[in-house]
């Protein structure tokens, strides 16, 4: 997938969900011009593309019906594959009734982490583009255009959603803060990166990105790992984008999960996955 630009004219037929998008993408071009189209984030899409939204859930009965419902809204042909990591409170059990022909279940028999459940993910991808998607409602999935143009436009292999420079989000704990800007920089400092969010959740890439790529962590520290062993890539460098997105964060009392003892790990992982494998 060296070169992902749509050829307009080069489509299938109205049925197939790429050449339907990309007929309203001449539309819209035609009423507000391709200059502003692409400023909004409105753009084709390459003949037969596909977008594989990897979601780890742990206990998100709450929000996942509303989730897997604001993903399948998004305007983009996708496989949406969802890995519960052994939720205790019922998703588990509310899951089967969620799936669909482009939603795929994969229920873990051990409780393992975000990293883990992600691995598990990933292996079952078969689309050109990875994007990992939050079991909440913290990050909203209308952005998806938005994470996807740099790659489309084949003018980034990985690209990362801010939520450091300048777009709306939901005023929440200092040192969370804090803590994200901190990890993003001693990230910065050992991978020779400029990231000012290494810590989001929206990380989306092309899927030759994992090839040779050997993810370890099981937790949070799925993030600092990832960051660091795609900044080793030499020869040539994987293109590195971030884009702003909107952020509406949870209080623990809302399920959020991540602590302290995260921050410390994804320390550790910072060091560790500079200089070791």
């Amino acid at each position: 997938m060296d070169e992902m630009t749509a050829n307009p004219g080069d489509l299938p037929n109205e049925a197939d969900p790429v050449c339907k998008h990309n007929s309203q993408v001449a539309v819209l071009e035609q009423m507000l011009g391709a200059a502003n189209c692409k400023r909004l984030g409105i753009y084709p899409l390459p003949a037969n593309f596909k977008l594989s939204v990897v979601i780890p859930v742990y206990n998100e009965k709450r929000w996942i019906a509303e989730v897997l419902a604001r993903v399948r809204a998004t305007p983009i042909p996708k496989e949406i594959i969802i890995i519960d990591d052994c939720s205790t409170d019922g998703t588990r059990e509310l899951l089967p009734s969620l799936k669909d022909e482009n939603t795929q279940i994969i229920l873990k028999e051990k409780n393992g982490g975000k990293g883990a459940a992600l691995r598990d993910g990933f292996k079952a991808c078969t689309g050109d583009v990875i994007l990992v998607q939050d079991a909440d409602l913290e990050y909203d999935p209308a952005e998806y255009p938005v994470l996807l143009q740099p790659i489309l436009e084949n003018k980034a292999d990985v690209v990362y959603g801010s939520r450091f420079i300048g777009e709306n989000h939901r005023v929440l704990y200092f040192w969370h803060m804090v803590a994200n800007q901190v990890l993003t920089l001693l990230s910065n400092m050992f991978t020779n990166l400029n990231l000012t969010d290494m810590e989001t959740c929206y990380k989306v890439f092309k899927k030759e990105v994992l090839v040779g790529m050997d993810l370890k962590s099981n937790r949070f520290g799925f993030e600092p790992e990832f960051t660091a062993k795609v900044a080793k890539k030499r020869s040539p460098p994987w293109r590195i984008f971030e884009v702003a997105i909107s952020y509406s964060g949870r209080t623990y009392e809302e399920g959020k999960k991540i602590g302290l003892k995260d921050a410390f790990n994804a320390l550790y992982c910072i060091i560790r996955y500079r200089y070791f494998n």
